[in-house]
Formats: structure tokens, sequence, C-alpha cells
């Protein structure tokens, strides 16, 4: 019996580096995504050729160290056959109409559909997302969120996600029918594994072992913390979780105007009190946010190069790829 399993990637609106402290993020699935298509096997192999990379994957399970296997990206794979704890074979493909390494969350659309193809629940969507974070933070050794994996999951068509990464609800919120939302890629690859992103995070955690919940801290409160990047970090994160609930707030109102105002004041937080953007993205934020139709525009993902996204009047941005909100992942099974 022949399985097909779809992933959509995700692009995030607003909300970053929010998710690993328990905070607010608006992500949404986008019609760009990753297919495996396989069988089940009885010889304790998984095998995947992939259209992105020549290198095949002959991975033995059940998998003991997901992070020493070889290819890079088949340690997703890995990964997801160690939280599993598979024990049959897997032969097939995987396909992606994503750009791999432009914070649309290929890592996480990969590990969703692999997780599907080998057997996961489809159903319970708060499991599987999990699952799929331990087993990226497992295979990648970065300590990554949940929002990716739940965005990937939870996808709604026309809609985006405010997601409370805390209680892990997920509240779909209606796009308006009148805008764009273009992805532009920075020309500048991004990899989390090899990229601050730990160190940014660490900064985070400093902030909440002294303040408590950032979610539930005030300005004030920052303003106690003695150390200026650990300061300037925890004023990110309060600050972003109150952009996230304003901006499910407008777009609940149709206000794209202020949407994209508060876009634009989430890529200048980033920029200047986390330190994880980049002159490249700096510069397209700013070619974009200057272009005639374009309410708003933010590096979209953890920073570090990638992609830019923004919210305009349809056919004001001409370059990119025009993302639409999508479904979230599913399987199919023929005989």
């Amino acid at each position: 019996m022949t399985t097909t399993a779809w992933a959509p990637g995700r692009v995030n609106l607003i909300g970053d580096h929010t998710d690993h402290t328990g905070g607010f993020v608006l992500p949404m699935a986008i019609d760009l995504g990753t297919t495996v298509v396989g069988n089940v096997t009885d010889d304790r192999f998984v095998r995947l050729s992939s259209d992105h990379d020549p290198a095949t994957i002959s991975l033995p399970v059940p998998v003991v160290d997901p992070a020493r296997f070889e290819p890079v990206w088949g340690r997703y794979v890995a990964g997801v056959a160690a939280e599993l704890e598979l024990s049959t074979g897997f032969t097939g493909t995987v396909t992606t109409t994503l750009p791999v390494g432009s914070g649309l969350s290929s890592s996480a659309s990969l590990l969703v559909a692999t997780a599907l193809a080998l057997g996961a629940d489809p159903s319970n969507h708060r499991e599987l997302a999990l699952m799929c974070q331990r087993a990226e933070q497992r295979a990648a050794g970065v300590p990554c969120g949940v929002m990716d994996h739940l965005a990937v999951v939870e996808g709604r068509a026309g809609h985006a996600l405010l997601i409370d990464t805390s209680s892990l609800h997920v509240e779909p919120v209606p796009l308006p029918d009148d805008v764009e939302v273009v992805v532009v890629h920075s020309g500048e690859p991004r990899r989390l594994a090899s990229s601050p992103y730990a160190e940014r995070r660490a900064r985070c955690e400093a902030a909440q072992a002294e303040l408590g919940s950032l979610r539930s801290a005030s300005l004030v409160d920052v303003e106690q913390i003695a150390d200026p990047t650990v300061r300037a970090a925890a004023r990110h994160v309060v600050t972003e979780n109150q952009r996230v609930l304003a901006a499910a707030d407008a777009l609940r109102d149709g206000d794209v105007i202020e949407v994209g105002r508060l876009m634009t004041a989430s890529h200048a937080s980033l920029r200047h009190d986390l330190d994880v953007s980049t002159p490249a993205l700096d510069a397209l934020v700013h070619r974009l946010v200057a272009t005639r139709g374009v309410y708003g525009a933010r590096l979209t993902g953890a920073g570090f190069g990638g992609c830019v996204v923004a919210l305009a009047r349809p056919g004001a941005v001409t370059e990119g790829w025009v993302v639409r909100a999508s479904g979230g992942a599913g399987l199919r099974r023929r005989r």
C-alpha cells in the first residue's frame, strides 16, 4: 500500500522569538510544501531520495542518534524515526516546492510529512507537532520552539493562526480578501544550526530566570534587568507579544494598514533589540516598505538570513512568491 503525505510550509506574519518563551505568534500555513510518497518494507531500512539533494538516505532502524546521520537533511528523517521508535522499513521519495533555507519552515514541513508517511497519528495535532519539535531538536541540536510544527499541522485555508504557545491554543484569524502575502528572498541563505539562534534564546531564558514569565512581564519590569543584551531581548519579547495580539485584532477588523505598521515595527525590534537581522534583510524590508501599495514588511522566521514577508495590495509586489493561507498537513493511502 502506497502512502502519500503532504505538509505545508509556513510564513510567520508576526511574532518571532516569542514561541520559546510561551508567548504569542501569528503564522499561516502556505500553499508550498513537502510531499513524501512511499511504501512500508520489512527490511528495517528507511530509504528516501529527494528532488532537492542528490544524496539518498539509507537509514537503519531503530535509530539511536539522529544527529550523527549523513546527509544532513536525513537527520530530520532520523529524528522522526527515533521519536516514533520505528522498527519497520520504508522506501520512497521526497519532493518539495519550498525554497530550502529561506525561513519558510522547510524543516518542519519535512518533519511533519515524514512523520505522517512513517505512521504518526494524523488526528492528534498537538502531539504530532510536539513530536516533530522534539525530532528537530534531536536531529539539528537547535532548541527550536513549537510554532513552525504547530502551524504546519493546524493550517487553515484563508486564515492566519493566533497561537498561544503556552497553552498551544490555536485560533484561526481570517485574512482579508483584498491583500496579498508576498515572500521575497534576501539572497542570504539561512541555517539555524550554524546561526546564533541558541545564544539569542539563551538571552530570553536569562531574562525569564530574572523576571519570571515574559508573557506577563511589563516594560517597567524589563528595565530592571542589569545586563543590556538580556534587557533588550526581554524588551523585544514583551513588545512583540503585544504586537501579535494587536495584529490579530487588526486583522479581525480588516485594518491592514495597522497590521502592516505592526509588522514593520516588529522588524525594527528584531533588528535593534534582538540583533537577528542582517544588512541584506534590512535593505529588503526598507525597499519593500517604500513600494507603493505595501502596508508593511519584516523578516520572517528566526532571522540570520532567509526571507522577508510583506503585506500588500494585490499586484503591488512583483518579485518573490505570492503565498496563500493553506490547510494543514495530511495523508492518503492507496493500494
